[in-house]
């Protein structure tokens, strides 16, 4: 039976209140505990462990709660660990649907932190008074624990310093494949559970974990928001649940039957793409740092750039701004057209022999606050990543991908000699746990996908491919940035509102004008 109860706590201290709302739905054989337990909701402060979660989880209108999962499906009755959970209750609980879970991407990003961002701009809009806004840090990432561990904060920066990958001479892929095994031995080192951690942090094991989650919200039915790498674990849990979902919102499509290698090559085209829709905006300014030729503005960038892959700049701090973190910096700034005006800036500082503004937009790229703490994002990425897909051994394919890449997306080329270093999944402690595939669906209902035509990241046709292998509705939004949903677009917010609350797809070849 359901029960709810508040534990006492000190007068300075938002009262705790315990919920047990699950089991719901089909339990598989032998996890009936983790799918019945009770949550206990406080605080969100204690969650925080990054300078933007601790601002984003100040808001009073937040709950936050542990759940217990096993570390290892296979063996239920052995280790658990923790995923960290937050919530926004519906604001009009007479009409609640249920929760709205969501993640945001990476892999590595932070649910929590987006579902709390996501939740105050919609909090009196539609969704925000159907649905409590709920996010979950997946396993080893945030406030999840234990976290997945490899390179410490100095490792880090020193790894940005080196720039190992703009060396492609034979001496130079050595010692990244040196480097690139190290870390994956750091990373079952740092590790808590180790190997066993390694080996159950990918998707397979989050959509277990979010269907574990689904029944202790009491929910009988999954409705879901995913972006980016978020529609991987979409289209995954709905391949091993599809009668539990009730409505999906696939935004920014990873597709599912792409390998790693195809996958890069296809971002090296988004990436060239986003970055000629970038120069012609910037050929409009008076102060462009690259001109007013659109057609010449790779040469100009490669001018400016690649010369600190012989000479850094060096900051008022001391670190260096190298090629790699350049570069990096585009890279963020075209994930959204809000941060093409700081790209341009620092590109003229760069002119001037700074590089502040490129380095701050680096930084935000691999989530280092002013302190110089990193997030742990990154390393979750390659550990998820490495699980997720078979790993890559084969030289000429590494090699061949480098070429296309570099093609798709010149204004990243170093203008060295091409390498094909083995990564860090090469040397990967365990094996991987699933490939890439169409997903098999009978039983579904209607998914919506968005995609966005010059998405920089995960580009427009792997949208169109996820829809059609989900046999879901494909919503198109005719912009320059990465992801689209709830971003204040108009047209696409009322689609795929309409979609969440009443099951209502947009007609077929429905397009918004960005």
């Amino acid at each position: 039976m359901p029960l709810a109860a508040c534990t006492s706590t000190p007068a300075d201290q938002p009262r705790q209140a315990t919920e047990q709302l699950g089991p719901k739905g089909a339990v598989p054989a032998g996890l009936d505990r983790f799918y019945g337990q009770p949550l206990t909701w406080g605080d969100c402060a204690p969650y925080a462990t990054s300078d933007g979660a601790k601002s984003a989880f100040a808001v009073k209108t937040l709950q936050c709660a542990r759940l217990t999962v096993p570390l290892d499906y296979a063996k239920p009755a052995g280790d658990t660990i923790t995923i960290g959970v937050l919530r926004r209750k519906a604001t009009g609980q007479d009409n609640r649907i249920g929760s709205l879970v969501m993640n945001p991407g990476g892999p590595g990003a932070s649910g929590m932190e987006a579902a709390a961002n996501l939740a105050q701009g919609a909090a009196q809009g539609e969704l925000g008074k159907r649905f409590d806004f709920v996010g979950f840090d997946p396993r080893g990432i945030g406030a999840s624990e234990p976290q997945v561990r490899c390179l410490t904060d100095a490792e880090r920066d020193e790894d940005r310093a080196e720039d190992l990958e703009s060396d492609g001479s034979p001496a130079g892929v050595a010692k990244q494949e040196t480097e690139a095994k190290d870390f994956a031995g750091k990373c079952a080192q740092r590790t808590a559970h180790g190997d066993a951690m390694l080996a159950n942090v990918g998707t397979r094991d989050v959509v277990k974990d979010m269907d574990v989650l689904r029944s202790a919200l009491g929910d009988e039915k999954l409705s879901y928001l995913g972006y980016s790498y978020g529609t991987r674990i979409g289209s995954t849990y709905a391949e091993a649940f599809p009668k539990n979902v009730r409505a999906m919102v696939l935004d920014g499509a990873l597709d599912p039957d792409q390998d790693s290698v195809e996958s890069l090559v296809a971002q090296g085209q988004g990436f060239g793409k986003a970055f000629g829709q970038y120069a012609a905006w910037c050929a409009a300014r008076q102060d462009c740092a690259l001109g007013a030729n659109p057609a010449g503005a790779t040469k100009a960038f490669q001018d400016l750039v690649r010369p600190l892959v012989r000479i850094p700049v060096t900051l008022a701090d001391g670190r260096k701004l190298t090629f790699g973190d350049a570069t990096l910096a585009a890279i963020q700034a075209l994930y959204s057209q809000q941060l093409w005006e700081p790209l341009n800036s620092g590109l003229n500082e760069l002119k001037l022999g700074k590089g502040a503004t490129l380095m701050a937009l680096a930084d935000q790229y691999n989530e280092r606050d002013r302190s110089g703490r990193y997030a742990t994002t990154q390393d979750a990425f390659t550990a998820i990543r490495c699980v997720d897909d078979p790993r890559v051994t084969d030289k000429n394919k590494i090699l061949d991908a480098a070429k296309r890449y570099d093609e798709a997306a010149p204004f990243l080329d170093d203008g060295g000699p091409e390498g094909a270093p083995l990564d860090s999944c090469a040397f990967w402690p365990v094996p991987s746990t699933s490939r890439p595939h169409e997903p098999a669906v009978a039983g579904l209902p209607p998914v919506l996908v968005v995609s966005t035509t010059n998405d920089p990241a995960t580009p427009y046709q792997a949208g169109v491919n996820l829809a059609k292998a989900m046999k879901g509705s494909l919503l198109t939004y005719e912009g320059t940035q990465h992801t689209a949903f709830l971003q204040g677009i108009g047209c696409v917010d009322s689609a795929g509102t309409a979609y969440l609350v009443d099951g209502t797809v947009p007609p077929e070849g429905t397009r918004c004008p960005g």
